[in-house]
C-alpha cells in the first residue's frame, strides 16, 4: 500500500516532487511511468528464458496499479430503467470509455502471450550462451558481426539443433510477430488519434517541398510512381537516413492535409495547388510511410510520434499508446533472440549462408492472427507488395510538365485517379490509421 502510496502520488505531482508545481502532465507522467517499468523490469532481454519469479510479480503487481487508471475513465451511455409504476424510462450511465474497453483486455492478452513465450523456454537445454568475456576461439564462427556486439553469443550443438527444438522456434517466432503486428496496429491506431500539437505545426517548412526535398519532393511528383522503385533509389544504408526520410514525409503530409483543409489563415498555408494533386501526393507518400514501417520495424519514434506523446493530455491515450510500445518493444526483442538461435543454428548447418533479412515483418508467413478488438485488425499491420498496395494510372497525353507556381510541384491533371486500394474500400490517410513506428530498440 505504501508503494502504491508512493506511485501515485509522484503520478499527482507530474514527476516533479518537490510540489513547486513545474510537473509535467497527468497523461505524460502516466506514460513515463509505464514506460520507465518496462524498462526496469525487461532491460535489454539478452536471452531467450523466462523471467525470474520476482521480475514477474513485480510486473504483475505494478501494471495493475498503471492500468487500475482506466477503470475511471468512463463516458455517459443511454440504459433503460424501470420505474416504480413500471414505467420505463430513459438514464444516463457510466460505462468505461470503448477504445479503453476494447483495447486493454486486447493489450493484457499479447502482454500474457510473451511472458508464456519466454516461459516456454525454462527446460530447453539445445542452446545456450557464452559469457561476454569469451575469447574469439570460444566464439568461433557464431561471434556476432552487428552492431550488437554487447549480447552474449549464441552457441547450438555441433550438428545443430534438432528438428523439435527448430521447429518450436519457428512456432515461437510466427506467435511473436502476430504479437508484434497486433502491437503495432493498436500503437499506431492510438498516436493517428492524437492531435498533431501546435508547436509541431509552427516548426513545419511553407510547403511539401522544402520539407522533402527537390529530389525526393520530384521522385513523389513523377507522373509514374511506383514505391518500391522510389525507395530503392535512395541511400537509406543506416538507421538515421531512413529516420530522416520518415519525419520528412510525415512533415509533408501534415503540410498537405493543413492546406486541403484550410484550417491556418495564414497566407503561407494558402492552397495554390489543387485539391487532387495535393491528395495524390499525400496519398503516394502514406503509400511509401507503410512499407518503412512494415520493411524497417526497428525504428526509433518520428519526430511526430515523439511531439504527440509530449503535449498528449488524454489520460486513456496516454495509457494505450505507453502499454501498446511497450509491448511493441517486447516482442521486438524477442523476436531478435529467436533470430539470433535460428541464425546461429544456420551457420552450424552451412558454414557459409547468404545473408537474410532480420526482424521485417514484410515476407514473414502468415500464421493464424491473434486475437484483438475488432476495432484494431491485426492484419491490417501486413505489408503488401507494391501490386497489392496500390495501382496508378492517368492519362499520358495530357500530362504538363511544367511547374506548379505556388510550390513548384508538377502539374498533374485531375482525372489521374487510384484504380485499387487493397483492405479498404473508404480513403483514410496514413497519419489517421497508421501513424508510423516507434522504436522497439531506442525509445526506452
Amino acid at each position: 500500500m505504501d508503494q502504491m502510496k508512493e506511485k501515485f502520488a509522484k503520478l499527482l505531482l507530474g514527476e516533479d516532487m518537490s510540489g513547486g508545481g513545474k510537473g509535467v502532465s497527468s497523461a505524460l507522467a502516466l506514460s513515463n511511468a509505464i514506460t520507465n517499468l518496462a524498462a526496469s523490469v525487461f532491460g535489454e532481454q539478452s536471452r531467450l528464458e523466462p523471467m525470474t519469479p520476482e521480475r514477474k510479480l513485480r510486473w504483475r503487481k505494478e501494471i495493475d496499479w498503471m492500468l487500475s487508471v482506466a477503470d475511471h475513465i468512463v463516458e455517459l451511455v443511454p440504459s433503460q430503467q424501470k420505474g416504480k409504476d413500471g414505467s420505463n424510462m430513459e438514464i444516463m450511465v457510466t460505462k468505461q470509455r470503448i477504445d479503453l474497453h476494447m483495447n486493454i483486455p486486447a493489450l493484457r492478452k499479447l502482454d500474457a502471450m510473451l511472458i508464456d513465450c519466454l516461459d516456454n523456454f525454462k527446460d530447453q537445454n539445445e542452446f545456450y550462451y557464452l559469457s561476454k568475456d569469451a575469447s574469439d576461439s570460444e566464439k568461433g564462427k557464431h561471434k556476432r558481426k552487428d552492431d550488437k556486439w554487447w549480447l552474449p553469443t549464441v552457441k547450438v550443438p555441433e550438428d545443430g539443433l534438432s528438428d523439435k527444438s527448430r521447429k518450436n522456434l519457428q512456432s515461437q517466432k510466427e506467435s511473436v510477430t502476430q504479437v508484434l503486428k497486433a502491437a503495432m496496429s493498436i500503437n499506431a491506431q492510438v498516436l493517428s488519434e492524437m492531435e498533431v500539437p501546435e508547436n509541431y505545426i509552427e516548426a513545419l517548412p511553407k510547403n511539401g517541398r522544402a520539407s522533402l526535398g527537390d529530389l525526393v519532393y520530384r521522385s513523389i511528383t513523377v507522373e509514374f510512381f511506383d514505391p518500391d522503385q522510389f525507395l530503392s533509389s535512395l541511400d537509406l544504408s543506416s538507421e538515421h537516413k531512413i529516420l530522416d526520410l520518415k519525419n520528412r514525409l510525415e512533415a509533408s503530409i501534415v503540410i498537405w492535409k493543413r492546406k486541403m483543409t484550410q484550417k491556418d489563415g495564414k497566407s503561407g498555408w494558402g492552397s495554390g495547388v489543387s485539391f487532387e494533386k495535393r491528395e495524390l501526393f499525400e496519398e503516394r507518400a502514406e503509400t511509401i510511410l507503410h512499407i518503412i514501417k512494415h520493411r524497417f520495424p526497428g525504428l526509433p519514434q518520428s519526430s511526430l510520434d515523439i511531439s504527440k506523446i509530449q503535449y498528449n493530455r488524454d489520460v486513456g491515450q496516454a495509457l494505450l499508446e505507453s502499454y501498446s510500445r511497450i509491448l511493441e518493444s517486447l516482442a521486438f526483442t524477442v523476436l531478435s533472440r529467436i533470430e539470433d538461435v535460428l541464425q546461429a543454428d544456420n551457420i552450424t548447418q552451412n558454414p557459409n549462408p547468404q545473408p537474410c533479412k532480420r526482424n521485417s515483418l514484410k515476407d514473414d508467413s502468415q500464421p493464424n492472427s491473434v486475437s484483438t478488438s475488432p476495432r484494431y485488425d491485426v492484419e491490417t499491420a501486413n505489408a503488401k507488395t507494391l501490386s497489392d498496395l496500390l495501382t496508378w494510372t492517368m492519362d499520358q497525353n495530357d500530362y504538363d510538365d511544367r511547374m506548379d507556381s505556388d510550390d513548384g510541384s508538377i502539374d498533374v491533371e485531375p482525372s489521374m485517379q487510384k484504380l485499387n486500394v487493397v483492405t479498404n474500400t473508404s480513403k483514410k490517410s496514413y497519419l489517421e490509421s497508421l501513424a508510423g513506428v516507434r522504436s522497439p530498440t531506442e525509445r526506452h
